[in-house]
C-alpha cells in the first residue's frame, strides 16, 4: 500500500477550501464577552463551532441553552445550538477543529505588570492536541511580540516540537500549522455598530497565515484588514486603546480645571462638538473601567522598558484616571458638608456599578473604588444596578453587598450616580433625594439646589 505525503501547500488549501465551504470546524477557548458573541456569529454562518471554557458553570449554562451575558438572550444560543454550536470543557476535542481562536483574559498583576498566564495556559493545553494544518488565532489584547515571543513556542514545544509555526513567504514543510493575531473590537452596549460591520485586523506569522485568517473571519466581517504581521496587529489594537486613554484624561483634566473655574466641561465639549474638522469629543467620568482601557496601555508601556523607552503620555494619562475616583469621593464629602453633613456616618446611595451605562459588565469598574473608599471614610454605602442583584469582590476587597431599592431613596444623604443607565428616571430621582451628586451628567437639563455635577 502506499503513502502519500502532504506538503504544507496541500495543507494550506485544504484549510482554505474547507473555510470557503463552511465547513471547517471552528473552536473559541473562552466563552466570555468576546469569545461567545463571535462563535455565535460563526454558528449564523452554519460552520461547526465548539466554545471550549474551563468554567463548568457557563459551559452548563449554555448546554442547558441560557445565557449569563445580558445583551445575549437565550433565544440567540438556542438558535445557534440548533445550527449545531455547542459548548464543551474537554479540551481533548480540540485535535478535530480547523481553527483555534484563543479569546482569553490578560488582565494586569498587582505591580501593573502584564499577566499572561492565561495565555500560557491556554497554549499548554491546547499543544498536546495540535496537529499538522491547523489554525490557531489569538486575540487576546496584548503586547507586540507575544504571538512570536510567547504563543508560538509553547504551541511547538507543548507538542514535542513534531510540529512547527509556519514562517517565511511560504512553508513547504508538511509538519506545520498555522498562527496569526486578531484583536478583539468588541464595544459592550454599542447598538449603533453591528458586529459585522467592525473591520477585523489579522496578521500572520507569514502569508499562508495571513491569508487563512482573512478567509476565516471574512466570512463573519463585512472588512478584513490584512496588516504585515502578529506584532503590527498587537500594535493596532494598543494604539486604538491608548487614543482613548489619553483624550479621556485630557476631559477628565481639564474637567477639574472648568470646576475651580466655575464652567460646565459638558457645555463647552457640546460646544466644541459643532467644529465638523479637527475635533472629536471625549467625556470626563468617574475613572475608567472595562476590560481594556485601563489595562493595554500598561502593557506597552512596560513592554516599551525593554527598548529603554519611558512612554509618558501613557503614565500620565493613567495618572489622571487613576486619580478620578478620588476627586469623586472628595466632591461627595463637600457636598454633604455643604448640607450641613459629615462623610463619616453618612447614607450614600450610589446608582450605577457596571463600568458603563446599560451593560452587566463589572470589571475595572471605577464604581467599586468609589465604594470602597467611601466606605474607608466612614461612610454607610448602599447601591442599586438593574443588572447586579449582588456584588461580591471589588477592586481591593469583598464587598458582599446586595442591591437596595430605590423605594427609600429619600432616606439617603447622598445619592451619587457612579453609572448612568438608561432605566433610571432622573427627574424622579432629583424629585426624591435630597443631595444628588452626578458624575456623568445624567441630569442634564434638571434644575434643582440639590444637584452637583462633578
Amino acid at each position: 500500500m502506499s503513502m502519500v505525503s502532504t506538503t504544507a501547500p496541500d495543507l494550506f488549501m485544504g484549510l482554505k477550501d474547507r473555510i470557503d465551504a463552511r465547513q471547517s470546524k471552528i473552536g473559541v477557548i473562552g466563552l466570555g464577552y468576546v469569545g461567545l458573541p463571535l462563535a455565535l456569529l460563526y454558528a449564523e454562518e452554519h460552520f461547526p463551532v465548539f466554545g471550549f471554557d474551563i468554567d463548568a458553570h457557563k459551559v452548563a449554562t449554555l448546554t442547558d441553552g441560557g445565557t449569563y451575558i445580558y445583551r445575549i438572550p437565550p433565544t440567540e444560543i438556542q438558535a445557534a445550538q440548533m445550527r449545531g454550536f455547542s459548548a464543551t470543557a474537554d479540551f481533548s476535542k480540540l485535535r478535530d477543529m480547523d481553527a483555534i481562536i484563543i479569546c482569553v483574559p490578560t488582565p494586569l498583576d498587582e505591580y501593573r505588570e502584564p499577566d499572561l498566564s492565561f495565555i500560557k495556559n491556554t497554549a499548554q493545553t491546547i499543544a498536546p492536541y495540535l496537529r499538522a494544518g491547523q489554525l490557531v488565532v489569538l486575540e487576546s489584547t496584548t503586547y507586540p511580540g507575544t504571538t512570536e515571543e510567547v504563543l508560538v513556542p509553547i504551541l511547538e514545544s507543548g507538542n514535542g516540537h513534531r510540529l512547527k509555526a509556519a514562517r517565511g513567504e511560504t512553508d513547504e514543510r508538511d509538519d506545520t500549522f498555522f498562527v496569526a493575531f486578531s484583536p478583539e473590537r468588541e464595544d459592550p452596549g454599542n447598538d449603533s455598530v453591528a458586529r459585522r460591520d467592525i473591520p477585523k485586523v489579522v496578521g500572520g506569522l507569514n502569508s499562508q497565515a495571513s491569508e487563512l485568517a482573512a478567509a476565516l473571519y471574512s466570512a463573519i466581517f463585512n472588512r478584513v484588514v490584512p496588516v504585515s504581521s502578529p506584532a503590527v496587529a498587537e500594535m493596532t489594537k494598543l494604539l486604538e486603546n491608548i487614543y482613548r486613554c489619553v483624550n479621556i484624561a485630557l476631559v477628565n483634566e481639564l474637567k477639574l480645571l472648568t470646576l475651580r473655574m466655575g464652567l460646565d466641561i459638558w457645555e463647552v465639549i457640546e460646544a466644541a462638538s459643532t467644529k465638523p474638522f479637527g475635533f472629536q469629543p471625549f467625556y470626563p467620568g468617574p475613572g475608567l473601567g472595562g476590560h481594556c482601557i485601563p489595562v493595554d496601555p500598561y502593557y506597552l508601556s512596560w513592554k516599551a522598558k525593554a527598548w529603554d523607552f519611558q512612554t509618558r503620555f501613557i503614565e500620565l494619562a493613567g495618572e489622571v484616571n487613576s486619580s478620578m475616583p478620588y476627586h469623586v469621593v472628595s466632591q461627595v464629602s463637600r457636598a454633604l458638608n455643604r448640607h450641613g453633613k459629615a462623610l463619616n456616618g453618612a447614607k450614600v446611595l450610589v446608582l450605577g456599578v457596571a463600568y458603563k451605562k446599560d451593560i452587566d459588565d463589572l470589571r475595572e469598574s471605577p464604581a467599586l473604588t468609589i465604594i470602597e473608599l467611601l466606605q474607608r471614610d466612614g461612610a454607610q454605602v448602599s447601591y442599586n444596578d438593574p443588572y447586579f442583584p449582588f456584588i461580591g469582590k471589588g477592586r481591593k476587597y469583598e464587598l458582599q453587598m446586595k442591591c437596595a431599592s430605590l423605594d427609600e431613596i429619600d432616606k439617603y444623604d447622598c445619592v451619587l450616580i457612579a453609572t448612568d443607565h438608561s432605566d433610571y428616571d432622573y427627574s424622579w430621582i432629583a424629585e426624591q433625594a435630597a443631595l444628588v451628586v452626578d458624575t456623568r451628567n445624567a441630569t442634564k437639563g434638571i434644575r434643582s439646589n440639590n444637584i452637583v455635577r462633578c
